[in-house]
């Protein structure tokens, strides 16, 4: 009887959580589920509309896009890859240091890079007009940076560290056993390369390109400030220059699409990655050996020329451009817009932290099939492109305007900071997500069972048991979705309130104005911002060596 009248009271708490739950995940999930709406306005003009796009710029987007896609997973799996392979294949000296060093390219925006190398390889600057004075060559010595492959050079040197952890953790943990009994078996140093070690990291570098490739795809200020017409910059300039709202949606859905293929792709790499760690035995340091006869130093420079490519001579072209700019820093205006940056970032890391620790504390006390499948809509987010984010946002609100609902409605997502807000919640509650669950993956379930003998349920178990033991995950999550929300561009670009731009909005005006001098000092700032994920990164890897990134990354 007892045991009935407890279910009785506890079954209205879950009802309620449940609600919330819902209410939560279709505010979250509905910018990304809106923009299918864009199809159910189907007419004669808008099929002739987008017959016309057919034969004139669409082929185009989708050719540009393939272009770089290509190039792209070409340049991080040899970048990625070879650095996993000798960091943990071969011993030299600055290894250790060479392990965490190529992380540094993830504190790197990919706009900023580009700002950078386009400043220093076009053919007024500093390396073309060096070579044409010392060798006497005259014109272009190579194509203009602005281009595909200008692109690809950019998206290749800052994304390769997704495919490069991906895969210095997955032979770190596999590989060992395997390949002391191929070296056994008397087989060479290149032979255990090819037929063990680049099998067992196929999976890794395939969710590692997956992950990159989203990346790719969800960006707009290379391609923008390239001038490259990718499908990102196609849905932008559909909603933005062409006023084709539509349009925009339409494309967004094609986008969209793209992207869940890939993430298929990434989860179905993820599994068979868990898998083949299920077979191993227990994970061990990795299996470096002596170095070959070329030389440590070759091995050494190797290794270094990611991490120069990507963060040490992009930080230097950066750091000089701000150095030689004549103009006086108006340090009045940049304080207001790291204030900006600051005061969003933070509201919206706390949201998203807040959300995590409801539905991680949910699914950890009261699991059920409708939690799991909320926590896994809502974990879909950071793969959604800011774009497809914006178009979601926007299509519903200019379709209800036009319908004649009141003005306010609109105004308070394009007027003020709740539809950015809005929509970083949906790009990177994930990222929370992932820090908390991790964390409470380390809390044993004996902890529970424990507390519930001695009577401690519910609020107090949580804050009593579990708070003191999350407290390192969910600083992690804060800070980590601080630092996407600092760097994020696309999202911020379009929903800004006036007169309320952020550091890489400024950034980003700047650079597409030429004026890089003035451009280096916000760009700066969120590459120092940048640092920090990937401090805890690196701290983290040292820590817990068995955890794998994924989504969650920077």
């Amino acid at each position: 009887m007892s045991r009935i009248r407890h279910t009785a009271s506890i079954r209205p708490r879950h009802v309620a959580g449940t609600a919330l739950l819902l209410v939560v995940t279709a505010v979250l999930a509905w910018p990304t589920v809106s923009i299918w709406g864009a199809w159910l306005g189907w007419n004669p003009a808008q099929a002739d509309l987008l017959a016309q796009m057919l034969s004139t710029v669409l082929p185009d987007y989708a050719w540009t896009s393939l272009l770089v896609c290509l190039g792209v997973a070409v340049g991080v799996v040899v970048l990625g890859a070879g650095s996993a392979l000798l960091v943990t294949m071969y011993r030299f000296p600055g290894r250790r240091w060479l392990e965490w060093a190529l992380l540094l390219p993830l504190a790197m925006p990919a706009y900023v890079v580009a700002y950078a190398y386009t400043d220093f390889l076009q053919f007024s600057g500093p390396l073309q007009v060096g070579l044409r004075q010392a060798l006497g060559w005259q014109g272009a010595l190579w194509p203009d940076v602005r281009s595909v492959w200008g692109a690809v050079l950019v998206f290749s040197v800052t994304l390769y560290p997704y495919v490069y952890l991906l895969v210095r953790t997955a032979l770190s943990e596999q590989a060992s056993h395997l390949l002391d009994a191929a070296r056994l078996l008397g087989a060479s140093h290149w032979r255990q390369i090819r037929t063990v070690a680049l099998p067992l990291a196929r999976p890794a570098m395939a969710a590692g390109t997956a992950l990159a490739l989203m990346e790719t795809l969800a960006d707009y200020g290379v391609s923008s400030y390239f001038g490259i017409q990718t499908f990102t910059a196609g849905i932008y300039k559909a909603w933005l220059a062409m006023d084709m709202p539509l349009v925009a949606g339409q494309l967004a859905t094609v986008l969209l699409a793209v992207v869940v293929v890939l993430l298929h792709l990434e989860k179905r790499a993820q599994s068979r990655m868990r898998y083949a760690s299920a077979r191993a035995s227990r994970p061990r340091a990795a299996a470096a050996t002596g170095t070959p006869p070329h030389g440590t130093y070759l091995l050494l420079a190797l290794g270094l020329l990611p991490v120069l490519l990507g963060f040490v001579l992009p930080s230097l072209i950066l750091l000089h451009s701000w150095l030689a700019d004549p103009l006086p820093v108006q340090w009045e205006r940049f304080a207001g817009w790291g204030l900006n940056s600051l005061r969003l970032a933070s509201i919206t890391a706390v949201l998203a932290v807040a959300l995590a620790l409801l539905l991680a504390a949910r699914n950890r006390l009261a699991a059920s099939v409708w939690s799991r499948l909320f926590s896994r809509v809502i974990g879909l987010g950071y793969a959604i492109p800011g774009a497809v984010v914006v178009v979601g946002i926007l299509l519903p609100m200019s379709l209800l305007q036009g319908q004649g609902w009141p003005v306010s409605l609109t105004w308070l997502v394009t007027g003020t900071s709740a539809g950015l807000v809005w929509a970083y919640l949906v790009r990177f509650c994930s990222v929370a997500m992932q820090s908390v669950d991790s964390g409470y993956s380390r809390i044993p379930s004996a902890f529970d069972e424990s507390s519930r003998t001695l009577g401690v349920t519910g609020w107090r178990l949580l804050q009593g048991v579990h708070w003191p033991l999350l407290r390192r995950s969910t600083l992690a999550a804060a800070l980590l979705v601080f630092v996407d929300v600092m760097k994020e561009l696309p999202a911020t670009l379009v929903l800004r309130p006036f007169n309320s731009d952020t550091l890489a909005v400024v950034a980003y005006q700047l650079a597409r104005d030429e004026r890089l001098g003035e451009a280096a000092l916000p760009a700066l700032a969120l590459v120092l911002v940048g640092l920090i994920p990937v401090l805890l990164l690196h701290q983290g890897m040292r820590t817990d060596h068995a955890d794998r990134p994924s989504l969650g990354l920077p």
